[in-house]
């Protein structure tokens, strides 16, 4: 995976990063198939954002959702990708995502433990998010379905204009 962590090289693929009219589109991915396919579609100039589905901290974990992240990063190196684990209102899930290494994770839980929760994160070498970032979700992605492969695509390639 590209290195997300803080002081990332320019055009880092991070969520939220400013790099205009170039940002790194995300999507949700509920398996190794759907983020092979991702990162296959994906526009090198662009990076990618793999997304976990919502709560995945807390039902799939976050060594399975690293695990899968890295694997389906090796099948393309030169593709900046970046993994963001969705830990809903689960501190613990918070934690277990940046022991595994995730740069980015997650927590929509109370603003007060989020404050405490982004220090921690923080020291980490990672990043607390409030809210994910605006993604495809490929819940019902098909990789033999014309209209699947179509609407990645536009999803991931390069931005209009």
């Amino acid at each position: 995976m590209a290195d997300s962590r803080e002081g990332a090289a320019p055009g880092s693929t991070r969520p939220g990063d400013p790099t205009p009219g170039n940002a790194a589109p995300a999507v949700i991915v509920h398996g190794l198939g759907q983020a092979q396919a991702a990162v296959r579609a994906a526009d090198l100039a662009r990076g990618l954002v793999l997304l976990s589905a919502p709560g995945a901290g807390l039902f799939a974990g976050a060594g399975w959702f690293a695990a899968l992240a890295r694997a389906a990063a090796a099948d393309r190196p030169g593709l900046g990708v970046s993994a963001v684990l969705d830990c809903a209102d689960a501190p613990g899930a918070v934690l277990a995502g940046l022991r595994a290494g995730i740069a980015d994770l997650v927590f929509t839980g109370e603003a007060t433990i989020a404050e405490r929760l982004a220090a921690i994160v923080a020291e980490g070498g990672a990043r607390l998010l409030r809210a994910a970032p605006e993604s495809l979700d490929l819940a019902e992605f098909q990789s033999d379905s014309a209209f699947w492969r179509r609407r990645l695509s536009a999803w991931l390639g390069p931005p209009a204009g």
